[in-house]
């Protein structure tokens, strides 16, 4: 079956959704030791939540990137992740999309959460010809985030440096065995309009 331009493939359960963020180890070590994020933890400034773990894996170098040495998988609500989504606005204009750029951005000036479609990557890291979702959380969301939608927070850094070991053997099939099971999220939510640019 063909993937669809732009999809939400994520690790789901029945009420929660797997999303994943990368952290010094300052940050990292106590919010899974803990179960939420420590006090270092920045409330004021935009954070972004991927549900694709290669995708994390892209934007950390699989934990090793400075500052992002420490890979968390949160687990939040699915209401509140579909909260953050019926919020939202497009972090860029997308003619057809928004009705003039002027609307756009006051409408990302306003939205508490934004999303934005980046090419989903494959276990060399290379871009596939679809993409996933990046979710942006600030203010009202950044503190729902926290307080409300998590669930739980995993360390996953030696998963990731595990996968990327067995990569770099050319074990693909051992790697993609280790993957986080990721699948379309449910057809019963349907992305908003808004958000399909």
């Amino acid at each position: 079956m063909e993937e669809p331009q732009r999809g939400i493939r994520a690790l789901y359960a029945e009420s929660t959704i797997t999303v994943y963020q990368a952290y010094t180890p300052q940050i990292g070590r106590p919010a899974a030791r803990e179960g939420r994020f420590p006090d270092a933890w920045k409330r004021d400034r935009m954070t972004w939540i991927k549900p694709s773990f290669l995708w994390m894996m892209y934007r950390c170098g699989w934990g090793t990137k400075p500052g992002q040495e420490t890979v968390l998988a949160v687990e939040i609500g699915r209401v509140g992740f579909e909260w953050a989504l019926d919020h939202a606005c497009l972090s860029s204009y997308v003619r057809g999309v928004h009705p003039d750029r002027a609307t756009w951005q006051r409408q990302l000036k306003y939205a508490p959460t934004r999303v934005q479609w980046d090419p989903e990557r494959d276990l060399r890291l290379q871009p596939l010809p679809y993409r996933s979702l990046q979710l942006g959380l600030s203010g009202e969301a950044v503190r729902r985030y926290a307080d409300e939608w998590t669930v739980s927070i995993r360390d996953v850094t030696p998963l990731a440096h595990e996968i990327h070991a067995l990569v770099g053997t050319g074990d693909l099939d051992s790697a993609a065995r280790l993957l986080p099971q990721e699948r379309p999220y449910p057809v019963g939510y349907e992305l908003p309009a808004h958000l399909r640019g």
